[in-house]
Protein backbone atom coordinates (compact mmCIF):
# COMPACT_ATOMS: atom_id res chain seq x y z
CA UNK A 1 0.00 0.00 0.00
CA UNK A 2 1.29 3.40 -1.10
CA UNK A 3 1.49 6.53 1.36
CA UNK A 4 0.81 9.86 1.20
CA UNK A 5 4.21 12.05 0.35
CA UNK A 6 4.56 15.54 0.61
CA UNK A 7 5.94 16.21 -3.19
CA UNK A 8 7.94 19.55 -3.85
CA UNK A 9 6.74 21.82 -6.53
CA UNK A 10 8.81 22.20 -9.20
CA UNK A 11 9.57 26.09 -10.22
CA UNK A 12 8.93 26.16 -13.91
CA UNK A 13 6.77 23.57 -15.96
CA UNK A 14 6.00 23.82 -19.46
CA UNK A 15 3.25 24.52 -21.06
CA UNK A 16 2.96 21.33 -23.23
CA UNK A 17 3.36 19.43 -19.84
CA UNK A 18 -0.01 20.69 -18.60
CA UNK A 19 -2.62 18.29 -19.04
CA UNK A 20 -5.42 19.69 -21.35
CA UNK A 21 -9.04 18.50 -20.78
CA UNK A 22 -11.44 17.66 -23.23
CA UNK A 23 -13.40 20.63 -24.36
CA UNK A 24 -17.58 20.26 -23.45
CA UNK A 25 -19.13 19.34 -26.40
CA UNK A 26 -22.45 21.69 -25.65
CA UNK A 27 -20.12 24.95 -25.01
CA UNK A 28 -18.37 24.18 -28.05
CA UNK A 29 -21.61 24.23 -30.10
CA UNK A 30 -22.23 27.37 -28.20
CA UNK A 31 -19.26 28.41 -29.40
CA UNK A 32 -19.90 27.76 -32.75
CA UNK A 33 -23.24 29.20 -32.98
CA UNK A 34 -22.03 32.49 -31.44
CA UNK A 35 -19.25 32.90 -34.12
CA UNK A 36 -21.07 31.89 -37.03
CA UNK A 37 -23.04 35.58 -36.35
CA UNK A 38 -20.28 37.15 -35.22
CA UNK A 39 -21.02 38.20 -31.70
CA UNK A 40 -17.62 39.15 -30.19
CA UNK A 41 -17.47 42.27 -33.67
CA UNK A 42 -20.97 43.30 -32.79
CA UNK A 43 -20.37 43.64 -29.13
CA UNK A 44 -16.90 45.11 -28.98
CA UNK A 45 -18.87 47.66 -31.71
CA UNK A 46 -21.54 48.16 -29.00
CA UNK A 47 -19.24 48.38 -26.11
CA UNK A 48 -16.55 50.22 -27.44
CA UNK A 49 -17.50 53.54 -25.60
CA UNK A 50 -17.29 52.44 -22.52
CA UNK A 51 -13.64 51.35 -22.93
CA UNK A 52 -10.72 53.24 -22.77
CA UNK A 53 -8.00 52.80 -25.53
CA UNK A 54 -4.81 53.13 -23.90
CA UNK A 55 -5.58 54.53 -20.08
CA UNK A 56 -6.30 52.12 -17.36
CA UNK A 57 -5.58 48.10 -16.51
CA UNK A 58 -6.10 45.20 -19.09
CA UNK A 59 -10.31 45.29 -19.64
CA UNK A 60 -12.36 41.97 -19.79
CA UNK A 61 -13.49 41.78 -23.14
CA UNK A 62 -17.76 42.42 -23.38
CA UNK A 63 -17.41 38.89 -25.47
CA UNK A 64 -16.00 36.99 -22.28
CA UNK A 65 -18.46 39.03 -20.12
CA UNK A 66 -21.54 38.31 -22.30
CA UNK A 67 -20.00 33.68 -21.73
CA UNK A 68 -19.92 34.40 -18.52
CA UNK A 69 -23.55 35.70 -18.34
CA UNK A 70 -24.23 32.75 -20.42
CA UNK A 71 -22.72 30.26 -17.80
CA UNK A 72 -24.66 31.85 -14.85
CA UNK A 73 -27.50 30.58 -17.10
CA UNK A 74 -27.02 27.04 -18.23
CA UNK A 75 -25.13 26.35 -14.82
CA UNK A 76 -27.98 27.90 -12.83
CA UNK A 77 -25.47 29.62 -10.79
CA UNK A 78 -26.86 32.55 -8.97
CA UNK A 79 -24.42 34.79 -7.64
CA UNK A 80 -21.46 36.49 -9.89
CA UNK A 81 -18.83 34.94 -7.15
CA UNK A 82 -19.75 31.64 -7.80
CA UNK A 83 -19.82 32.51 -12.12
CA UNK A 84 -16.11 33.27 -11.15
CA UNK A 85 -15.48 30.50 -9.60
CA UNK A 86 -16.58 27.82 -11.80
CA UNK A 87 -15.23 29.45 -14.23
CA UNK A 88 -11.40 29.51 -12.58
CA UNK A 89 -12.12 26.00 -11.86
CA UNK A 90 -13.12 24.28 -15.06
CA UNK A 91 -10.69 23.42 -18.09
CA UNK A 92 -13.63 23.14 -20.80
CA UNK A 93 -14.84 26.48 -19.49
CA UNK A 94 -11.58 28.19 -20.06
CA UNK A 95 -11.94 27.22 -23.21
CA UNK A 96 -15.09 28.47 -23.94
CA UNK A 97 -14.09 32.16 -22.40
CA UNK A 98 -10.93 31.95 -24.95
CA UNK A 99 -8.46 31.48 -22.36
CA UNK A 100 -5.83 29.71 -21.89
CA UNK A 101 -3.96 27.56 -18.78
CA UNK A 102 -1.63 29.98 -18.00
CA UNK A 103 -4.58 33.37 -18.03
CA UNK A 104 -5.77 33.94 -14.51
CA UNK A 105 -10.10 34.27 -15.41
CA UNK A 106 -12.07 37.37 -14.31
CA UNK A 107 -12.59 37.74 -10.81
CA UNK A 108 -16.14 38.58 -9.32
CA UNK A 109 -14.95 42.24 -9.06
CA UNK A 110 -14.23 42.18 -12.74
CA UNK A 111 -17.42 41.06 -13.85
CA UNK A 112 -19.62 43.02 -11.38
CA UNK A 113 -17.21 46.25 -12.73
CA UNK A 114 -18.00 45.48 -16.27
CA UNK A 115 -22.02 45.37 -15.18
CA UNK A 116 -22.03 48.59 -13.67
CA UNK A 117 -19.96 49.62 -16.64
CA UNK A 118 -22.25 49.02 -19.43
CA UNK A 119 -25.91 49.98 -19.05
CA UNK A 120 -28.85 48.53 -19.63
CA UNK A 121 -29.60 50.04 -22.90
CA UNK A 122 -26.74 47.94 -24.35
CA UNK A 123 -27.83 44.57 -22.43
CA UNK A 124 -30.96 45.42 -24.20
CA UNK A 125 -29.74 45.56 -27.53
CA UNK A 126 -27.93 42.32 -27.35
CA UNK A 127 -31.65 40.51 -26.20
CA UNK A 128 -33.15 42.76 -29.26
CA UNK A 129 -30.34 41.41 -31.37
CA UNK A 130 -30.62 38.03 -30.61
CA UNK A 131 -34.69 38.51 -30.81
CA UNK A 132 -33.65 39.09 -34.66
CA UNK A 133 -31.63 36.73 -35.09
CA UNK A 134 -34.29 33.71 -33.93
CA UNK A 135 -36.34 35.80 -36.60
CA UNK A 136 -34.63 34.91 -39.14
CA UNK A 137 -33.89 31.39 -38.04
CA UNK A 138 -37.96 30.78 -38.36
CA UNK A 139 -37.88 30.38 -34.37
CA UNK A 140 -39.30 33.48 -33.49
CA UNK A 141 -43.28 34.90 -35.87
CA UNK A 142 -44.02 37.60 -33.07
CA UNK A 143 -47.58 37.83 -34.37
CA UNK A 144 -48.73 35.78 -30.69
CA UNK A 145 -47.57 36.35 -27.48
CA UNK A 146 -48.59 35.74 -23.90
CA UNK A 147 -47.66 37.95 -20.75
CA UNK A 148 -47.31 36.21 -17.80
CA UNK A 149 -45.29 37.42 -14.52
CA UNK A 150 -43.53 36.04 -11.61
CA UNK A 151 -41.67 37.33 -8.14
CA UNK A 152 -38.50 37.66 -7.76
CA UNK A 153 -37.07 37.89 -3.47
CA UNK A 154 -35.28 40.51 -3.25
CA UNK A 155 -31.71 40.46 -1.54
CA UNK A 156 -33.06 42.22 1.94
CA UNK A 157 -34.61 41.27 4.74
CA UNK A 158 -38.07 42.11 5.87
CA UNK A 159 -35.98 43.35 9.29
CA UNK A 160 -34.25 45.81 7.89
CA UNK A 161 -37.22 47.84 6.92
CA UNK A 162 -37.69 51.54 8.30
CA UNK A 163 -40.59 53.86 8.24
CA UNK A 164 -40.48 56.64 4.98
CA UNK A 165 -41.46 59.42 6.88
CA UNK A 166 -38.46 59.32 9.89
CA UNK A 167 -36.68 56.10 9.41
CA UNK A 168 -37.46 54.18 12.50
CA UNK A 169 -36.65 50.58 12.55
CA UNK A 170 -40.12 47.95 13.08
CA UNK A 171 -38.92 47.29 16.51
CA UNK A 172 -38.83 51.10 17.67
CA UNK A 173 -41.79 51.81 15.87
CA UNK A 174 -43.69 48.47 17.84
CA UNK A 175 -42.37 50.22 21.23
CA UNK A 176 -43.81 53.62 20.44
CA UNK A 177 -46.88 52.11 19.95
CA UNK A 178 -47.01 50.42 23.05
CA UNK A 179 -46.16 53.10 24.80
CA UNK A 180 -48.85 54.78 23.57
CA UNK A 181 -51.11 52.00 24.76
CA UNK A 182 -49.83 52.16 28.12
CA UNK A 183 -46.83 49.49 28.26
CA UNK A 184 -43.64 51.46 29.35
CA UNK A 185 -41.46 48.10 29.29
CA UNK A 186 -42.57 45.33 26.98
CA UNK A 187 -41.60 42.60 26.09
CA UNK A 188 -40.54 40.68 23.03
CA UNK A 189 -43.96 38.81 23.79
CA UNK A 190 -46.12 41.66 24.31
CA UNK A 191 -44.76 43.72 20.96
CA UNK A 192 -45.55 40.21 18.84
CA UNK A 193 -49.18 39.86 20.13
CA UNK A 194 -49.57 43.83 19.79
CA UNK A 195 -48.11 43.59 16.19
CA UNK A 196 -50.47 40.04 15.50
CA UNK A 197 -53.56 42.22 16.13
CA UNK A 198 -52.69 45.36 13.86
CA UNK A 199 -54.02 45.45 10.21
CA UNK A 200 -51.89 46.38 6.88
CA UNK A 201 -48.76 46.27 9.35
CA UNK A 202 -46.63 45.82 5.66
CA UNK A 203 -47.73 48.64 3.49
CA UNK A 204 -45.47 50.24 1.18
CA UNK A 205 -46.24 53.45 0.98
CA UNK A 206 -45.47 53.34 5.18
CA UNK A 207 -42.14 51.22 4.92
CA UNK A 208 -39.01 50.89 2.75
CA UNK A 209 -36.03 48.85 2.49
CA UNK A 210 -32.63 51.15 2.91
CA UNK A 211 -30.53 48.15 1.26
CA UNK A 212 -32.61 47.74 -1.61
CA UNK A 213 -35.16 50.60 -2.49
CA UNK A 214 -36.55 49.45 -5.75
CA UNK A 215 -38.09 46.28 -3.68
CA UNK A 216 -41.15 46.51 -2.89
CA UNK A 217 -43.19 43.90 0.55
CA UNK A 218 -45.46 41.58 -1.09
CA UNK A 219 -46.75 38.18 -0.60
CA UNK A 220 -44.53 35.03 -2.20
CA UNK A 221 -45.74 32.21 -4.64
CA UNK A 222 -45.39 30.03 -1.47
CA UNK A 223 -47.34 32.66 1.05
CA UNK A 224 -44.34 34.29 2.61
CA UNK A 225 -44.52 38.02 2.72
CA UNK A 226 -41.08 39.26 1.66
CA UNK A 227 -39.20 42.03 -0.08
CA UNK A 228 -39.33 41.24 -4.12
CA UNK A 229 -39.56 42.14 -7.13
CA UNK A 230 -41.66 41.34 -10.25
CA UNK A 231 -40.21 39.73 -13.48
CA UNK A 232 -42.51 40.51 -16.67
CA UNK A 233 -42.31 37.82 -19.76
CA UNK A 234 -43.63 38.33 -23.02
CA UNK A 235 -43.38 34.91 -25.15
CA UNK A 236 -43.82 34.03 -28.85
CA UNK A 237 -46.88 31.32 -28.22
CA UNK A 238 -45.14 30.10 -32.05
CA UNK A 239 -41.83 28.74 -30.38
CA UNK A 240 -41.88 29.59 -26.96
CA UNK A 241 -39.07 32.21 -27.04
CA UNK A 242 -39.08 35.00 -24.76
CA UNK A 243 -39.68 38.35 -26.97
CA UNK A 244 -39.81 40.96 -24.25
CA UNK A 245 -38.85 40.85 -20.49
CA UNK A 246 -39.26 43.70 -18.06
CA UNK A 247 -38.56 43.93 -14.19
CA UNK A 248 -41.34 46.45 -12.02
CA UNK A 249 -42.22 46.99 -8.72
CA UNK A 250 -44.01 44.11 -6.88
CA UNK A 251 -46.96 45.98 -5.42
CA UNK A 252 -48.14 46.92 -8.84
CA UNK A 253 -50.93 44.86 -10.51
CA UNK A 254 -50.91 43.04 -13.54
CA UNK A 255 -53.16 45.26 -15.48
CA UNK A 256 -50.59 48.46 -14.83
CA UNK A 257 -47.80 46.47 -15.58
CA UNK A 258 -49.03 44.92 -18.83
CA UNK A 259 -48.40 47.79 -20.90
CA UNK A 260 -44.63 48.52 -20.65
CA UNK A 261 -44.40 45.05 -21.13
CA UNK A 262 -46.48 45.01 -24.32
CA UNK A 263 -44.36 47.96 -25.83
CA UNK A 264 -41.57 46.52 -25.29
CA UNK A 265 -42.24 43.46 -27.06
CA UNK A 266 -44.27 45.51 -29.98
CA UNK A 267 -40.85 46.85 -30.61
CA UNK A 268 -39.04 44.05 -30.68
CA UNK A 269 -41.45 41.87 -32.73
CA UNK A 270 -41.14 44.34 -35.30
CA UNK A 271 -37.54 43.42 -35.93
CA UNK A 272 -38.87 40.21 -36.52
CA UNK A 273 -42.08 41.07 -38.87
CA UNK A 274 -43.49 44.60 -40.52
CA UNK A 275 -47.17 43.70 -38.43
CA UNK A 276 -45.88 43.63 -35.32
CA UNK A 277 -47.83 42.07 -32.19
CA UNK A 278 -50.79 41.19 -33.49
CA UNK A 279 -52.60 38.59 -30.59
CA UNK A 280 -52.20 39.05 -26.86
CA UNK A 281 -53.16 36.34 -24.64
CA UNK A 282 -52.70 36.62 -20.31
CA UNK A 283 -54.78 35.09 -17.33
CA UNK A 284 -57.49 36.55 -15.91
CA UNK A 285 -55.76 38.85 -13.28
CA UNK A 286 -54.72 40.86 -16.71
CA UNK A 287 -58.81 41.68 -17.55
CA UNK A 288 -59.88 45.08 -16.98
CA UNK A 289 -61.86 47.03 -19.58
CA UNK A 290 -59.02 49.69 -20.06
CA UNK A 291 -56.88 46.94 -20.75
CA UNK A 292 -59.10 45.81 -23.60
CA UNK A 293 -59.66 49.27 -24.96
CA UNK A 294 -55.83 50.12 -24.75
CA UNK A 295 -55.07 46.35 -26.83
CA UNK A 296 -57.80 47.90 -29.14
CA UNK A 297 -56.77 51.03 -30.01
CA UNK A 298 -53.08 49.57 -30.77
CA UNK A 299 -54.65 47.16 -33.10
CA UNK A 300 -54.13 43.83 -30.81
CA UNK A 301 -56.77 41.60 -30.43
CA UNK A 302 -56.79 40.22 -26.94
CA UNK A 303 -57.54 36.93 -25.41
CA UNK A 304 -58.31 37.57 -21.83
CA UNK A 305 -60.47 35.65 -19.24
CA UNK A 306 -63.01 37.32 -17.44
CA UNK A 307 -63.59 37.22 -13.78
CA UNK A 308 -66.98 36.23 -12.31
CA UNK A 309 -67.59 40.53 -11.31
CA UNK A 310 -71.06 40.02 -11.41
CA UNK A 311 -73.82 42.12 -13.02
CA UNK A 312 -71.75 45.06 -14.80
CA UNK A 313 -72.41 48.68 -15.11
CA UNK A 314 -71.13 49.55 -18.40
CA UNK A 315 -69.89 53.37 -19.25
CA UNK A 316 -68.68 54.41 -23.05
CA UNK A 317 -67.76 52.19 -25.67
CA UNK A 318 -66.09 49.62 -22.82
CA UNK A 319 -69.02 47.50 -23.83
CA UNK A 320 -67.79 46.52 -26.97
CA UNK A 321 -64.06 45.90 -26.03
CA UNK A 322 -65.94 43.71 -23.11
CA UNK A 323 -68.12 41.26 -25.39
CA UNK A 324 -65.50 40.93 -28.16
CA UNK A 325 -62.76 39.43 -25.94
CA UNK A 326 -65.45 37.61 -24.53
CA UNK A 327 -66.53 35.72 -27.79
CA UNK A 328 -62.97 35.48 -28.81
CA UNK A 329 -62.54 33.36 -24.87
CA UNK A 330 -65.78 31.05 -26.54
CA UNK A 331 -63.86 30.13 -29.42
CA UNK A 332 -61.62 26.94 -30.18
CA UNK A 333 -58.92 29.66 -30.96
CA UNK A 334 -59.04 31.22 -27.80
CA UNK A 335 -59.16 27.93 -25.59
CA UNK A 336 -55.44 27.21 -27.35
CA UNK A 337 -53.96 30.24 -27.02
CA UNK A 338 -54.91 29.74 -23.52
CA UNK A 339 -53.16 26.13 -23.19
CA UNK A 340 -50.40 27.31 -25.13
CA UNK A 341 -50.15 30.41 -22.59
CA UNK A 342 -50.10 28.23 -19.46
CA UNK A 343 -47.25 26.21 -21.23
CA UNK A 344 -44.98 28.31 -22.83
CA UNK A 345 -44.66 30.81 -19.95
CA UNK A 346 -44.36 28.70 -17.02
CA UNK A 347 -41.11 26.93 -18.90
CA UNK A 348 -39.73 30.02 -19.05
CA UNK A 349 -40.07 31.09 -15.30
CA UNK A 350 -38.47 27.68 -14.99
CA UNK A 351 -36.06 27.63 -16.63
CA UNK A 352 -34.69 30.69 -16.43
CA UNK A 353 -35.70 30.97 -12.47
CA UNK A 354 -35.60 27.98 -11.26
CA UNK A 355 -33.06 25.37 -12.64
CA UNK A 356 -31.16 29.07 -14.08
CA UNK A 357 -30.79 30.47 -9.89
CA UNK A 358 -32.67 33.62 -10.35
CA UNK A 359 -35.55 33.13 -8.18
CA UNK A 360 -33.57 34.73 -5.81
CA UNK A 361 -31.54 37.87 -6.59
CA UNK A 362 -28.18 38.43 -5.36
CA UNK A 363 -27.93 41.65 -7.15
CA UNK A 364 -29.96 45.13 -5.65
CA UNK A 365 -31.69 48.09 -7.49
CA UNK A 366 -34.12 47.53 -11.13
CA UNK A 367 -31.62 48.12 -13.39
CA UNK A 368 -28.60 45.79 -11.72
CA UNK A 369 -31.19 42.85 -11.96
CA UNK A 370 -33.26 43.59 -15.08
CA UNK A 371 -29.29 43.16 -16.79
CA UNK A 372 -29.04 39.72 -15.26
CA UNK A 373 -32.59 38.87 -16.57
CA UNK A 374 -31.87 40.10 -20.08
CA UNK A 375 -29.31 37.65 -20.43
CA UNK A 376 -30.93 34.94 -18.78
CA UNK A 377 -33.26 35.29 -21.36
CA UNK A 378 -30.59 35.48 -23.88
CA UNK A 379 -29.22 31.88 -22.85
CA UNK A 380 -32.97 30.75 -23.12
CA UNK A 381 -33.57 31.53 -26.10
CA UNK A 382 -30.05 30.65 -27.22
CA UNK A 383 -31.07 27.06 -26.04
CA UNK A 384 -34.01 26.91 -28.03
CA UNK A 385 -31.62 27.40 -31.14
CA UNK A 386 -29.74 24.64 -29.96
CA UNK A 387 -32.02 22.50 -29.79
CA UNK A 388 -33.56 22.83 -33.10
CA UNK A 389 -30.62 22.60 -34.26
CA UNK A 390 -28.44 19.87 -31.95
CA UNK A 391 -31.04 18.38 -29.96
CA UNK A 392 -29.75 19.67 -27.14
CA UNK A 393 -30.48 22.64 -25.00
CA UNK A 394 -28.46 22.80 -21.66
CA UNK A 395 -25.23 20.83 -21.03
CA UNK A 396 -26.79 18.74 -18.22
CA UNK A 397 -29.50 17.47 -20.73
CA UNK A 398 -28.20 14.26 -20.76
CA UNK A 399 -27.75 13.34 -17.38
CA UNK A 400 -29.10 10.25 -16.08
CA UNK A 401 -29.68 8.38 -19.85
CA UNK A 402 -27.05 5.27 -18.78
CA UNK A 403 -29.34 5.37 -15.85
CA UNK A 404 -32.06 5.04 -18.07
CA UNK A 405 -30.55 2.74 -20.43
CA UNK A 406 -29.85 0.18 -17.79
CA UNK A 407 -33.52 0.29 -16.33
CA UNK A 408 -34.77 -0.66 -19.37
CA UNK A 409 -33.76 -4.16 -19.74
CA UNK A 410 -35.00 -4.21 -16.34
CA UNK A 411 -38.74 -3.37 -16.88
CA UNK A 412 -38.78 -5.20 -20.19
CA UNK A 413 -37.87 -8.33 -18.11
CA UNK A 414 -40.23 -7.32 -15.34
CA UNK A 415 -42.94 -6.82 -17.62
CA UNK A 416 -42.57 -10.01 -20.02
CA UNK A 417 -42.86 -12.45 -16.09
CA UNK A 418 -46.00 -10.89 -15.66
CA UNK A 419 -47.55 -11.54 -19.36
CA UNK A 420 -46.12 -15.21 -18.75
CA UNK A 421 -48.02 -15.75 -14.96
CA UNK A 422 -51.14 -13.78 -16.62
CA UNK A 423 -51.21 -16.09 -19.57
CA UNK A 424 -50.27 -19.51 -17.29
CA UNK A 425 -53.24 -18.38 -14.98
CA UNK A 426 -55.81 -17.95 -18.12
CA UNK A 427 -56.77 -14.35 -16.99
CA UNK A 428 -56.18 -10.90 -19.08
CA UNK A 429 -53.41 -9.34 -18.75
CA UNK A 430 -52.70 -6.43 -15.92
CA UNK A 431 -51.51 -3.41 -16.72
CA UNK A 432 -48.52 -3.78 -14.57
CA UNK A 433 -46.07 -1.47 -15.27
CA UNK A 434 -46.78 2.14 -16.59
CA UNK A 435 -43.61 4.21 -18.77
CA UNK A 436 -43.38 7.68 -18.95
CA UNK A 437 -41.16 9.94 -20.46
CA UNK A 438 -39.63 12.43 -17.84
CA UNK A 439 -38.13 15.19 -19.67
CA UNK A 440 -38.14 17.56 -17.50
CA UNK A 441 -34.92 17.40 -15.61
CA UNK A 442 -32.80 14.28 -16.28
CA UNK A 443 -34.42 12.68 -19.32
CA UNK A 444 -34.96 9.21 -17.94
CA UNK A 445 -37.50 6.48 -17.23
CA UNK A 446 -39.43 6.65 -14.47
CA UNK A 447 -41.41 2.85 -13.82
CA UNK A 448 -44.28 2.88 -11.44
CA UNK A 449 -45.70 -0.42 -10.38
CA UNK A 450 -49.72 0.31 -10.69
CA UNK A 451 -51.05 -3.03 -11.49
CA UNK A 452 -48.99 -5.49 -9.77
Amino acid sequence: MGKRKAKQQDLWVSTSEIPKGASHPFYAKVNEVLQQRHLDRRLEHLCRRFYKPVLGRPSMAPGVYFRMLLIGFFEGIDSERGIAWRVADSLSLREFLGCSVTELTPDHSTLSRTRRLLPVETHRAVFRWFVKVLGEEGLIEGQSIAIDATTLEANAAMRSIRRREDGRRYEEYLKDLAKAEGLENPTREQLARLDRKRKKKGSNQEWRSPADPDARITKMKDGRTHLAHKAEHAVDLSSGAVVAVTLQAADQGDTTTMQPTLEEAQANAALVNERGVEEAVADKGYHSNQVLVDLQGEGVRSYLPEPQRGPRKWAGKQQTQVYANRRRMGGRRGKDLQKLRSELTERSFAHMYETGGMRRTHLRKRNNILKRLLFHAVGFNLALLLRERYGIGKPRTLQGTVDAILLLPIAIAALWACWIESVEDNEPAPNCFCFSHACRADEVFRISTTGC
